[in-house]
């Protein structure tokens, strides 16, 4: 009887805290809907630049002009709160670690989240500029470039999840070093196959092109190398 009146609480602490994330994203998507043309445009920057003069973007769609900015700011709510989210999950999680796990898990929750900005960042910033420049100078000759608004969304959410995603390769090292997966020595010794793998996945994260699965490889095997002087600091002690 014990156990199902904590199992109960249990999943009503989780309701409610399911209950407060979801609101928080529907608060901040409400404070951002008002702008939504304007977030669509300052994310469609880097390839609207790379136009020649008088070519645009275009909808194909009937009702792309109106959703398609409303799904990119839904997106975009979605990471804004993810710190808030990842509080609350900490909140739920925290009560059942012990003290030395709370100390390894509070920092690789805060890290996390940061490394997952940087990825979306190093994407915006580095990776969009010298990705649409190689493409529109790609182009054959005489044929117009005319972006579908829609497909450009995809493509750059596509873009902004393998990246955040994959710079948290330091994250999942020190998880699987603290568990006593593997250690750094094995992992220093397994470095030309990472190089390998780092390829593999920029191939299947990354739209079919060498150019972004190169600049998702290189920094995912850098984001390895960080990773295993990291887990120095957190390898399980022994008795």
């Amino acid at each position: 009887m014990k156990d199902n009146t904590s199992l109960i609480s249990h999943l009503i602490e989780l309701r409610q805290r399911l209950l407060h994330c979801i609101i928080t994203v529907f608060v901040v998507f409400l404070s951002l809907v008002y702008f939504s043309n304007d977030i669509y445009q300052w994310i469609s920057a880097p390839l609207i630049k790379q136009f020649p003069v008088g070519a645009t973007m275009i909808a194909t769609g009937v009702a792309s002009p109106f959703m398609t900015p409303l799904k990119l700011t839904l997106t975009l709510s979605i990471f804004i709160s993810v710190p808030f989210i990842l509080y609350e999950v900490w909140g739920f999680v925290a009560p059942a670690l012990y003290q030395n796990e709370r100390r390894l898990m509070l920092p690789l929750l805060i890290s996390s989240t940061c490394l997952f900005y940087v990825g979306m960042a190093f994407a915006y910033f580095i990776v969009f500029p010298l990705a649409f420049d190689f493409f529109a100078k790609s182009a054959p000759k005489g044929v117009l470039i005319a972006t579908d608004i829609n497909h450009y969304l995809d493509f750059v959410m596509t873009l902004f999840m393998a990246f955040g995603v994959s710079f948290e390769v330091p994250v999942a090292i020190i998880l699987f070093c603290w568990i006593g997966v593997t250690t750094p020595d094995q992992l220093k010794k397994k470095r030309h196959y990472v190089f390998v793998g780092a390829f593999i996945i920029g191939m299947l994260l990354t739209p079919p092109d060498v150019f972004s699965q190169t600049l998702l490889a290189i920094p995912i095997y850098l984001l390895f190398e960080i990773g295993v002087l990291s887990a120095k600091f957190y390898l399980p002690k022994r008795s």
